[in-house]
């Protein structure tokens, strides 16, 4: 009776975790393109189905319930993994798509600067007017000697001291805090599709059957 108990048990918290993850995919469709979407949808549907089995059937065959809503989950799970690695991808090649274009127009713009200031008239050569040079006033008197003028003395010039400028000192560097990864703030944000996929990432057992709450509760360990 305690092994039937178990089961039944276990084939209700799948049940739970077959609803919570058809809503959560119902909710991302609305984000999704339409084919995306439609496709998500209708996986959340059959998900949705399998979570609304009778409490007879349950108890009847519990572990059929739970073999079902497990795989109804896991179908979930795949298909919006490989949206959201689709998305993803063709959102990384957009950016480098409009990068290479912004490139590309800065090139070309430069380019066109450099051909209109070539294109641009030049401006005329203004030619230096030569100005008569006058005689030295001793050539025109005929006999005179020039005077002789005294050598201007050496003015001293104090040597001008180097300025020395202190080395200044390397900023401290600021530390900080290290946020706390998997912290129970951030993971309820997450769906339980999302959840799912850090307890498979860090290797866990027996996430497909858990609950939101009980998603939580295992990941924030």
């Amino acid at each position: 009776m305690a092994k039937t108990t178990k089961a039944v048990k276990s084939a209700h918290a799948a049940l739970d975790a077959a609803a919570e993850a058809a809503k959560d995919a119902k909710r991302l469709s609305r984000t999704l393109p339409k084919k995306d979407a439609k496709k998500l949808r209708d996986l959340a549907a059959e998900a949705k189905d399998v979570a609304g089995a009778k409490k007879k059937k349950v108890e009847r065959s519990p572990r059929k319930v739970e073999k079902k809503a497990v795989a109804a989950i896991g179908r979930l799970e795949k298909a919006a993994g490989k949206i959201e690695t689709r998305l993803a991808a063709e959102a990384d090649a957009a950016k480098r798509a409009a990068e290479k274009a912004a490139k590309a127009a800065k090139k070309a713009a430069a380019k066109s600067t450099e051909k209109d200031a070539q294109k641009a008239p030049k401006a005329p050569k203004v030619e230096r007017e030569q100005t008569p040079v006058p005689a030295p006033v001793d050539a025109a008197i005929p006999g005179a000697q020039p005077d002789a003028i005294p050598a201007a003395e050496p003015v001293a010039i104090a040597a001008e001291k180097p300025v020395v400028i202190p080395p200044t000192k390397p900023a401290a560097p600021v530390r900080t805090s290290p946020q706390k990864a998997g912290s129970s703030t951030d993971l309820s944000r997450l769906t339980v599709i999302q959840l799912r996929a850090q307890a498979r990432d860090r290797g866990l057992s027996g996430y497909t059957r858990l609950t939101k709450a009980q998603l939580l509760d295992l990941l924030s360990v």
